[in-house]
């Protein structure tokens, strides 16, 4: 399958370091395809991807960034060398799932660490979200003894919030909603040598 007939299914994870690869689970056990990128070569992950499952299909970061709904599963320090691959995002939901632990208040210029990041995507929809559980959770069948772990997700669009929910259950998580992201969004954002109240909080939905 070409990655642009992957088109329909639109989704992408940019990264493939342990979170990215926690996320490509969630994405197998669903049978769901999912476009795989880093700024490598795609041949220098594709064992680990098949390793993972049929679905995640390895690509460049240009065929990646094709997808409607792109996971940055980057390191923080990253994410402007992934906005500068596109000059306008618009139309793209980009999932914030990095964590600016270790970076100064003074650096993000006073914002919370999503909008910082916001500000690099011009034109995308941001939600900040999949990012509060170590990689060693996040990657585990998220169904428990009847209930569902929880994945708090944070927005300023309430559609972009909306689309990421139904993907989240999608993938078998109880999406939880904090709301805007200086609001209830500022419990799963790090920074300084601060993490945010609810990040490590490990919760399961009945």
């Amino acid at each position: 399958m070409s990655n642009s007939e992957n088109k329909a299914g639109s989704y992408a994870i940019i990264g493939f370091g342990k979170i990215g690869q926690a996320l490509a689970k969630a994405f197998v056990r669903n049978r769901i395809k999912v476009s795989v990128a880093t700024t490598r070569n795609p041949e220098s992950f594709a064992t680990d991807a098949a390793a993972i499952g049929d679905e995640i299909i390895p690509t460049t970061l240009a065929e990646a960034l094709k997808a409607d709904i792109i996971f940055l599963a980057v390191r923080f320090e990253s994410h402007p060398d992934v906005a500068k691959a596109l000059p306008n995002w618009q139309g793209k939901t980009i999932v914030d799932v990095t964590n600016a632990y270790g970076v100064s208040l003074e650096k993000l210029g006073g914002l919370p660490s999503a909008k910082f990041v916001a500000q690099a995507f011009t034109g995308a929809k941001l939600v900040k979200g999949f990012n509060h559980l170590g990689a060693a959770i996040l990657g585990q069948n998220p169904a428990v003894n009847a209930g569902k772990r929880v994945v708090f997700l944070a927005s300023d669009d309430d559609s972009a919030e909306a689309e990421i929910a139904k993907l989240a259950e999608n993938l078998g998580f109880a999406p939880v909603n904090l709301g805007g992201l200086s609001e209830g969004g500022l419990l799963v954002q790090a920074h300084d040598n601060t993490w945010g109240k609810l990040i490590f909080q490990d919760l399961i939905k009945f």
